[in-house]
């Protein structure tokens, strides 16, 4: 019998989800057990969410286990957008399922793949409305590339509207959280703003360099 055929056959004895003896499953094959542990080794590798031990027995879960992947900051910058879309829905079960996987992914990556600035931490978490500021994303990301000035509207901390020239540094996330870094032009300071309180992005007709004083904290 062929390796794949093997594999596939293993599959389909262990669909039932109940515990197989390793002994019984290498007889079933036609194969050694050195042989069938090789091959619920391959399977687990590949992702196939197989439990157990030599001796105890094994069993298909139904849980799907992904291999390693090597995701870009790009890549993971739209997964944690997809997931604050997610976490704005009313499905209290998909809700559950978005914060888990959240949390998963939050704790899976490493520390340099974490925003340089710690602002988020002292935003109170996950936000009121997540989603909420995230349709400016699309002009907040060209405007970074061009480097393009904007006026943006924001709320400021007494309720009150304010209204900024900003150079746009960089978008920062954590999890749910995210927020935009850059240089306040009307007040000549570094700031950093959450998406969620953004009222209007205005592109602007100029574009801008940093001036040697500008560094990002």
């Amino acid at each position: 019998m062929r390796r794949s055929d093997r594999l596939f056959s293993l599959l389909s004895l262990l669909g039932d989800h109940q515990l197989h003896r390793a002994e019984d499953m290498a007889q079933a094959a036609g194969v050694s057990l050195r042989t069938l542990y090789r091959d619920i080794a391959r399977l687990q590798a590949s992702g196939v969410a197989i439990t157990g031990t030599r001796g105890a027995g094994y069993r298909l879960t139904p849980a799907t286990v992904l291999p390693p992947l090597s995701l870009s900051p790009e890549e993971i910058e739209a997964l944690q957008l997809a997931l604050a879309v997610v976490l704005e829905t009313t499905d209290p079960d998909l809700q559950a399922a978005a914060t888990s996987l959240a949390q998963k992914i939050d704790a899976a990556l490493p520390e340099t793949a974490q925003p340089a600035t710690q602002d988020w931490q002292r935003i109170e978490h996950p936000f009121a409305n997540a989603a909420r500021g995230l349709g400016h994303l699309p002009v907040l990301r060209a405007a970074i590339r061009a480097r393009q000035k904007l006026r943006i509207v924001y709320n400021a901390d007494d309720g009150s509207l304010d209204t900024l020239v900003l150079h746009p540094h960089k978008l920062n996330h954590a999890a749910r959280s995210w927020t935009l870094s850059g240089w306040d032009e009307t007040k000549g300071q570094n700031t950093t703003l959450r998406l969620d309180l953004i009222e209007a992005t205005h592109p602007l007709p100029e574009l801008f360099t940093a001036p040697p004083a500008f560094q990002m904290d």
